[in-house]
């Protein structure tokens, strides 16, 4: 819910990586501070969304959880083939994805980015100097179609369907009236990455 209003949005996390730089370990059970980075995301989005779908490789890692839990459709791993799953089990008519290891993902940016939801426009994304931030975005079912179109020709970054859809972008001054320090679209790759973010928590720059 933003404010009394129903929004007709799922949210979707993508936990099916490979996570080979981290030696294989399951990034969504990485503890950031004392929270693991999934119960830290799940947090935000069961104020905002009634319908939370998990897509994962391997579904029983998950049975402590109560989530829906789904698995890739079509035979590539890529965030392409997770979005494409969550929007396939989705409900709703439009999705909310990001991936599981953002652990500080702000309720408010994600409610502002939802609130740009309107009939036309098929993803809804920001845009920072970084360029596009495809894990932090909205897509409509419409994506589906020609998303399978790039999964079956091998065109696997998120971004290269865009020219078949319509897409709303959301510019870096509008996000940072929620989040000052863009800090929704940190994730952790890496050990190090992990490192500057326990920092961060110390700094409390976050």
């Amino acid at each position: 819910m933003v404010g009394n209003q129903e929004i007709p949005c799922a949210g979707v996390i993508l936990a099916g990586g490979l996570n080979s730089r981290f030696s294989g370990k399951n990034k969504a059970f990485i503890r950031v501070g004392h929270v693991l980075m999934l119960d830290a995301i799940l947090s935000v989005f069961k104020t905002i969304f009634k319908n939370i779908i998990l897509v994962a490789g391997d579904p029983v890692e998950y049975l402590d959880w109560d989530l829906n839990v789904v698995t890739d459709i079509l035979p590539v791993r890529s965030s392409l083939t997770g979005l494409h799953a969550g929007l396939t089990f989705a409900s709703d008519p439009y999705v909310f994805v990001t991936a599981c290891d953002t652990p500080f993902l702000k309720k408010k940016l994600i409610e502002q980015i939802i609130a740009l939801i309107e009939p036309g426009a098929d993803v809804i994304i920001p845009k920072t100097s970084n360029g596009f931030e495809p894990l932090c975005a909205v897509y409509s079912k419409k994506c589906l179609k020609p998303i399978e179109k790039n999964i079956m020709e091998q065109k696997i970054k998120i971004s290269q369907f865009f020219n078949n859809v319509s897409v709303k972008q959301v510019s870096e001054d509008m996000l940072r009236t929620h989040d000052p320090e863009l800090s929704s679209f940190l994730n952790i790759n890496t050990p190090d990455d992990l490192i500057l973010a326990k920092k961060r928590i110390l700094q409390k720059k976050f």
